[in-house]
């Protein structure tokens, strides 16, 4: 169940010595056609790694025929010097499987200042294209990781065709993307302008909805390659329900494993006036460190939820909000209404319901609580 899965595709995960568990820390993914179809998408923030910086030059064709992934250093704000190791590893990378180096997505992934050892990490690729293999998909999963517990792989059969997925992320889950790096393989035939409407689709109903944290990482990639080994050629619907429930299955592997959390919390927001308008507010209560607080104390306190949607633009009658925890309607017209105390926060997974009465569009936000465990993991991150 691995990014090998899919006919085409081979990969591996080696140790480079960049991180000092000695853990894998350089992955690589191939695709060995015969198509080679691709499409990405990355973070929105404006500070951007070099990795991103050159791979958003990469992908501009729709073409992609490897990418290589190293955790143990985010290669972000590094200088000129850091640049050229994200060309060097691409040029690397080209060599090896007879390319161009503008057909090598490059992504890395740690702290931040951290420049990479480019011998290291050159040395980590030689590793890696010698160990591709059609099962290597298992150790690419577990060489991306960085503070993730668990290695984070995905399948969705198609019928006759398949997509495969891994991704890292377990900190830092906010939008546009979360801080991740996901790499997507399928072998039906999808042309890439049909791959980049796909995984845009995908994306913005998946990966887009986390909000662990409300910080934004300046990593963030996501890409799909597409072999078209299958030799089938679904719908543009067909492929992208699959696409969208492979990133799906992902971003809920990502909030499961978010840094610390005790509780994963989905906020679903309904009828509201527009679907902008639901994502908004869904998004407004994630990112309240008062509710996330109050959730980790299993106190059902509804008061803070419409706090958070009074601080949004949407459309919505201030006095004339419902809102539900875990099922027990506790608001009822922006009053007071079931008995929070019989409100059960006990289990991991908490549902939060908000009805604006404003329309039909709806939304779901995912968000975990604010936790002691995750103010001691990153307060001693760096350190």
């Amino acid at each position: 169940m691995s990014v090998t899965t899919p006919q085409g595709f081979r990969a591996a995960g080696v140790v480079a010595g960049l991180k000092s568990t000695g853990a894998k820390d350089v992955a690589l993914v191939v695709n060995d056609g015969p198509r080679h179809d691709s499409a990405s998408v990355f973070t929105s923030n404006r500070c951007k790694a070099n990795p991103i910086l050159w791979s958003e030059q990469v992908v501009r064709d729709g073409v992609v025929r490897a990418v290589v992934l190293n955790s143990g250093g985010a290669n972000c704000y590094t200088g000129p010097d850091g640049f050229q190791t994200t060309h060097a590893v691409a040029e690397q990378v080209a060599a090896h499987l007879a390319i161009g180096a503008g057909d090598v997505v490059v992504c890395s992934t740690g702290l931040i200042g951290l420049a990479n050892d480019r011998a290291a990490v050159l040395a980590g690729v030689d590793a890696a294209y010698a160990g591709l293999d059609p099962e290597g998909g298992g150790d690419a999963a577990a060489a991306i990781m960085t503070t993730d517990s668990v290695s984070k792989q995905v399948v969705v059969d198609g019928g006759g065709w398949s997509v495969g997925g891994m991704a890292k992320g377990a900190g830092m889950l906010a939008p546009q993307l979360a801080t991740m790096l996901v790499v997507l393989t399928t072998d039906a035939v999808v042309p890439a302008e049909d791959l980049d409407r796909a995984l845009r689709a995908a994306t913005r109903v998946s990966f887009d909805r986390l909000d662990s944290d409300g910080c934004m990482s300046t990593n963030d990639t996501v890409t799909v390659m597409a072999s078209g080994a299958s030799g089938i050629t679904p719908t543009l619907e067909d492929f992208t329900e699959v696409l969208t429930r492979a990133c799906t299955d992902l971003a809920m592997q990502l909030l499961a494993d978010a840094e610390g959390a005790d509780h994963e919390i989905a906020i679903s927001v309904l009828n509201a006036a527009t679907e902008d308008d639901a994502v908004e507010v869904g998004r407004s209560i994630a990112r309240s460190n008062l509710f996330k607080a109050a959730v980790f104390g299993k106190d059902p306190n509804w008061g803070r939820v419409l706090a958070s949607i009074g601080t949004t633009g949407a459309a919505f009658d201030p006095a004339d909000l419902d809102v539900a925890m875990n099922g027990v309607w506790v608001c009822r017209q922006s009053t007071p209404s079931a008995d929070p105390t019989t409100v059960d926060l006990s289990g991991r997974e908490v549902s939060v319901t908000v009805d604006l009465k404003a329309g039909d569009a709806r939304a779901t936000i995912w968000t975990n609580d604010l936790t002691h465990a995750y103010v001691h993991e990153n307060s001693a991150y760096s350190s």
